[in-house]
């Protein structure tokens, strides 16, 4: 029945993981997805472990994710796996979402979607060439208001975009040791399991994707310069300029050694009559600044009427109510089962980060490592193929 949760298998996120809890978690709040089986590790024992800790079948707790796949593809149609979520380290997004593809399963993957363009690339012509269905968890772009200041953009109300400033920095590595006996930072800060960006891969894909998200504009050519602590080798901080496709420009600052923030991810989109400014630590307000009129501050809530009725529509409960990342990672979830089911409607926003979108991530981030390399030369981001 088109009701039915999306069945799916979990590739990555056993114990000691942190994206794969919120993965799980983020599906079970969307509604329409039920974890059935999984390959939670790279490590057999610790993978079926993993299983058994999660309430999985024994006989769908795979020690592998090949084992995974190819038992799955053999179980009759009305009961193997629909979809796959893959929540490992970078490195290991290729080999499982092309092999995942091949056997005729969806794929779910956290950003970005590889570790190198030509991994990246590969994965999507073998979408292409299947015909299978791909989302990249963006999650910023499943906030409510992040989708109402793209609305604002979208209607041409504000006028054209003119500047963009954009940031997303915290400090959990702005001490040598903070890679010590730290699983999530050791892989995160190693070129051949991150590769070859750090902070502008992991959090420097977000920020730029939310720049496009919000614009609806392509970022063509940037002017990086990524510097890392010493010992390190990649970079753990880094600010670039931009360029849009429509004229406007703008910063973009990504860090991980920023002494006292958090989490701080934050944009503001100056438009002809109005700035628009949002922060992912305070998400469930959006700023709207006029030069000659009071300054507007718009709250998320599903009763707020004035906001637009396919975003009132994502949200769970009223108005000073806040909803945060969990939630914005489950509009992701939920828009994407529902794609799988057949029932998008067409030309709407699909709500979740496609190929296309992904993609535009990977060459930003091509982009800011051959700048910085050439002394912060203005670099073009380069094309994919179709």
């Amino acid at each position: 029945m088109a009701s039915d949760p999306i069945r799916y298998g979990m590739i990555g996120g056993g114990q000691g993981a942190f994206i794969g809890g919120v993965h799980r978690t983020a599906a079970a709040i969307a509604g329409n997805w039920r974890l059935v089986a999984g390959a939670f590790s790279s490590t057999p024992e610790k993978a079926r472990a993993s299983g058994r800790e999660l309430g999985v079948a024994e006989d769908r707790n795979y020690g592998s994710w090949a084992e995974m796949l190819a038992a799955e593809a053999a179980l009759p149609a009305d009961q193997r796996i629909e979809a796959v979520a893959i929540v490992t380290p970078n490195h290991m997004h290729a080999a499982p979402a092309i092999a995942a593809l091949e056997a005729g399963f969806d794929v779910i993957i956290d950003k970005p979607l590889a570790d190198s363009h030509a991994n990246a690339q590969a994965i999507a012509d073998t979408a292409a060439r299947t015909g299978r269905r791909i989302a990249i968890t963006h999650t910023y772009t499943g906030y409510p208001m992040v989708k109402q200041a793209r609305a604002l953009v979208a209607s041409g109300e504000l006028g054209p975009v003119r500047r963009v400033i954009a940031k997303y920095t915290q400090d959990w590595l702005s001490r040598p040791e903070d890679l010590i006996g730290n699983k999530q930072a050791e892989w995160r800060v190693d070129p051949l399991r991150s590769g070859a960006a750090g902070a502008f891969g992991d959090i420097g894909t977000h920020a730029a994707n939310l720049v496009e998200f919000i614009t609806g504009d392509r970022i063509t050519s940037i002017c990086a310069e990524l510097t890392m602590l010493e010992g390190r080798q990649i970079d753990d901080d880094g600010a670039a300029l931009f360029r849009l496709a429509g004229g406007g420009k703008g910063t973009l600052t990504a860090s991980q050694i920023c002494v006292g923030d958090a989490n701080d991810l934050a944009i503001s989109v100056y438009c002809e009559h109005a700035g628009l400014h949002w922060q992912q630590e305070e998400p469930n307000t959006l700023i709207v600044g006029r030069r000659d009129r009071p300054t507007e501050v718009w709250h998320a809530g599903a009763n707020r009427a004035y906001l637009d009725g396919a975003i009132t529509a994502i949200q769970r409960t009223p108005g000073g109510h806040p909803e945060g990342y969990l939630e914005a990672f489950a509009n992701i979830y939920a828009a994407f089962g529902t794609a799988i089911r057949g029932q998008g409607a067409a030309g709407e926003e699909p709500g979740y980060a496609t190929l296309e979108d992904t993609l535009a991530g990977m060459r930003f981030i091509a982009a800011a490592i051959e700048s910085s390399r050439n002394n912060a030369a203005w670099t073009t981001l380069g094309k994919d193929r179709p």
